[in-house]
């Protein structure tokens, strides 16, 4: 059950909020529609139940808050718009990343590819995907953690009418397990075609507040109205002739013309009485049919041959009676369902009990439950952000231009034989602010947050999310792997290279090789934090490559603009003092790696990178801590 309580957006300077003080129930077993014409605050609602913006009130999936519950991939499943994720990232690697990211096994990706039709496209490129294969994965997404509760916004929206009757028929055999289904549409035929085989309601809302809650037996008999449509060369003195009959005959007949000059909308009468009274006025008539028209918004409309009145307008897109069955009177009966209510003031619990499968819910098989718990733990963000980061062909591009040109430019700074040997390996000429391996690592860690806010692939999921520590954690563990990776790997180029051009003589092993191995990585995993943070925190790839940039062009001469005292102290034994104060004690080895950490920090570099790194982290905590955004 989904209880939505008090919903209020946050207002935006002095603006009505979206969303009003909106109250409804979505009960286990039906298939709920928020209807409402654009911009009357569907959206806005739904990420007011995920905790997406900013606002008051609180909405209760089976008694819990979102942010309260354990495993929230087994409760929520959404669908927010497109497919959020990397256009190059194939079918099959995106639900595997999120099945990372939710803990289930990779397994059950396949399961749903199969079960949404596109098992042959595992291997297909989102961008190459069509808007109805685009809406099939999004809800191949949404059913990976098995989830009680189905939350979609317009999920047939430009989808044909196959697509749209699939899309339906998977709602309700997932109300028809007992789980339920919230939705929302603009268009009120498909909010009854969609529910009326499944006990199922219709919430109306406009300008934020609710308007009704219905049954959808209901609201077809109060919204859906048969009519007759008629379109003909002179339908001005049709409606004008039909009118006069029905006021003679005393009958109750309404007659709306439509904005098209050519069509009428007959209320009360039949498709035989207005051919009828064609015949007899010698009219043409191209077109005669019975719908189902949509009652929306009041529009006043004049009709021939009497004053100007005010009549509920349809939108001359009718829906068939034969489709339109079982939305009716004649139609299911909900079981259990009570009357409509135009206004409620708060979740009735009498009324999610009656929405209870319909033995004639049927529709396509969805995957089996997950058999086994979801795995927890830190391992389950790793897994993730490893296959978001080598799920596209970006990270070895980089990580490959990056070693080519280490072993170029290495190359050439050997030739003139005045360069120091750690510079040649690491490719850094005096002309660069940084390497390119720090700066290729700075990118890839700019990324890793970067593209989570360009293809927000966790965003729309908000309940399959890891708790932003754990994904930080391991954004920061996966960000200084790969930098170190790609240190080694720079080096190992380098030397090759050096090797194949000048011969073994020029590659010598240095003794302070344990100070420089800890500077290069100390380089290289820095510079990738700090892309990573900045991107973070300012949501775009190119404020972290800019922080990257920044420590060599602004915080390095920064620092060696600092006034120096004319007698330094010197930190000499430090290790040892560390040693003595320290449980339990570490081995007298460890000194050296203690003196060249002390190395690094005390190079401009490293304390450039030391305090852009620390003025990151503390920017990183304020605006997430104020945001609350959890991860």
């Amino acid at each position: 059950m989904l209880q939505a309580i008090g919903l209020t957006s946050a207002r935006h300077r002095g603006l009505q909020p979206a969303v009003d003080d909106l109250t409804f129930e979505a009960g286990p077993g039906c298939v709920t529609a928020l209807l409402g014409a654009p911009g009357s605050g569907k959206t806005a609602a739904l990420r007011l139940m995920l905790e997406l913006d900013p606002g008051r009130g609180i909405t209760y999936f089976r008694g819990r808050a979102l942010h309260r519950v354990a495993q929230p991939a087994r409760e929520v499943g959404v669908v927010l718009g497109d497919v959020p994720g990397h256009p190059v990232r194939t079918a099959r690697g995106q639900l595997r990343m999120l099945c990372a990211a939710a803990g289930v096994p990779a397994s059950r990706a396949d399961e749903l590819l199969d079960t949404v039709g596109l098992a042959g496209l595992g291997d297909q490129r989102i961008a190459s995907l069509s808007p109805g294969m685009d809406r099939r994965l999004a809800l191949a997404s949404a059913l990976l953690g098995d989830p009680h509760t189905l939350i979609l916004d317009e999920p047939a929206e430009g989808l044909d009418v196959r697509e749209a009757d699939w899309l339906h028929g998977v709602l309700r055999s997932h109300a028809a397990r007992g789980g339920t289904v919230l939705y929302t549409t603009s268009d009120a035929k498909e909010a009854a075609r969609a529910a009326g085989q499944v006990a199922g309601r219709v919430v109306s809302i406009d300008g934020g507040r609710l308007v009704a809650d219905q049954d959808v037996v209901e609201f077809a008999r109060t919204r859906l109205r048969p009519r007759v449509a008629v379109r003909s060369p002179h339908a001005a003195r049709l409606a004008a002739v039909v009118s006069r009959e029905a006021r003679a005959a005393r009958r109750s007949v309404e007659v709306v013309t439509e904005a098209s000059s050519s069509r009428l909308s007959v209320y009360g009468s039949s498709c035989a009485e207005i051919g009828d009274t064609a015949f007899r006025h010698g009219l043409p008539v191209h077109q005669l049919a019975d719908e189902v028209g949509d009652m929306g918004p009041a529009v006043s409309h004049v009709v021939p041959g009497g004053p100007a009145r005010r009549e509920n307008g349809a939108d001359g897109n009718g829906l068939s009676e034969a489709e339109a069955a079982g939305t009716g009177s004649d139609g299911p009966n909900p079981v259990g369902s009570g009357p409509d209510r135009a206004v409620t003031a708060g979740p009735d619990p009498g009324r999610a009990e009656g929405c209870s499968p319909a033995p004639n819910a049927a529709g396509p098989d969805l995957p089996p439950p997950i058999r086994r718990r979801p795995a927890r733990g830190p391992l389950r963000p790793v897994r993730y952000e490893l296959r978001r980061l080598f799920g596209v062909r970006t990270t070895a591009l980089i990580m490959a231009v990056a070693v080519v040109a280490s072993a170029g430019i290495s190359v050439l700074l050997a030739r003139d034989g005045r360069t120091p040997l750690p510079n040649v390996l690491a490719a850094w000429p005096s002309l660069l602010p940084l390497p390119p391996a720090a700066i290729c690592a700075g990118l890839l860690g700019a990324l890793s947050f970067g593209d989570e806010f360009r293809y927000p692939a966790l965003a729309a999921g908000r309940g399959t999310v890891p708790r932003r520590l754990g994904l930080l954690l391991a954004k920061l563990v996966v960000s200084a792997g790969v930098a170190l990776l790609l240190a080694l790997l720079v080096v190992v180029a380098s030397a090759a290279s050096l090797r194949l051009v000048y011969g073994s003589d020029l590659i010598r092993i240095p003794q302070n090789v344990i100070s420089l191995g800890v500077s290069w990585s100390g380089l290289t995993v820095g510079c990738a934090w700090a892309g990573l943070l900045a991107a973070g925190i300012f949501r775009v790839t190119a404020a972290g490559v800019a922080a990257v940039l920044a420590v060599p062009v602004l915080m390095v001469p920064l620092v060696q603009r600092m006034p120096k005292a004319p007698t330094a102290r010197s930190m000499t034994g430090l290790p040892g003092r560390l040693r003595e104060l320290a449980w339990p004690h570490w081995p007298h080895e460890t000194d050296r790696w203690v003196l060249a950490a002390m190395r690094v920090v005390a190079h401009p570099v490293g304390t450039a990178l030391t305090l852009s790194l620390s003025v990151l982290i503390c920017a990183y905590l304020f605006t997430s801590v104020r945001g609350r955004v959890r991860w």
